[in-house]
């Protein structure tokens, strides 16, 4: 079950403020977190003004261009955690909106399973996949590496020469520069833990 989502999505967490402060913070213009990450000024623009959700790629490349850990994102405190625990009602839930405007739904459901140590190199999510004809399929690449272990529904794996279907209990590593996206089958959201490494 996830945990304590947003209505909308993650509003509680004021994504887009946070991203627009260490932009600033950095003296960074739009144009120049566009250079950094890849990504378009407007799509960055509509991230900030809290339009759409940023999904995960997008989020990771947004952090790593401001120098920031993901858990800044979700959580405001937690420098020189050593050990950080995070309890169920912790988790909160992001995603379920488009992440442009032009272009098709996020399609996936994420919480941060660690919102306390900001200069982490692993980033431990909770995904649910949710079921979407190919067509609708959203493909993303970055820099990094990613563990997906499925615990629920049946996951298909997409790459550009590869289809890889996976099952409770099924896991599946690769470099996250492969243009990469996932789907639920069956009609049914796909769950699975899944971990990202930043390089």
């Amino acid at each position: 079950m996830m945990e304590k989502e947003k209505s909308g999505g993650g509003e509680g967490l004021d994504l887009g403020g946070k991203i627009r402060g260490l932009r600033e913070g950095r003296r960074l213009t739009l144009q120049d977190l566009a250079a950094k990450t890849g990504l378009s000024e407007t799509v960055l623009s509509e991230m900030e003004d809290g339009t759409v959700v940023p999904p995960v790629a997008s989020l990771l490349k947004i952090a790593r261009a401001l120098g920031a850990g993901m858990a800044h994102f979700f959580r405001d405190d937690g420098a020189g955690v050593r050990i950080s625990v995070t309890r169920r009602g912790e988790r909160v839930a992001i995603g379920g909106r488009p992440h442009h405007l032009h272009e098709k739904d996020v399609r996936y459901v994420y919480e941060s399973l660690e919102t306390k140590r900001p200069d982490k190199h692993m980033e431990p999510l909770f995904v649910a996949f949710l079921p979407m004809d190919t067509g609708d399929m959203l493909f993303t690449c970055h820099d990094g590496e990613e563990f997906v272990f499925v615990l629920e529904g049946i996951l298909e794996f997409r790459t550009d020469g590869r289809i890889e279907v996976l099952s409770p209990g099924d896991a599946i590593y690769f470099e996250s520069g492969v243009n990469h996206g996932f789907r639920g089958l069956d009609g049914r959201p796909a769950t699975a833990i899944v971990v990202v490494w930043s390089r």
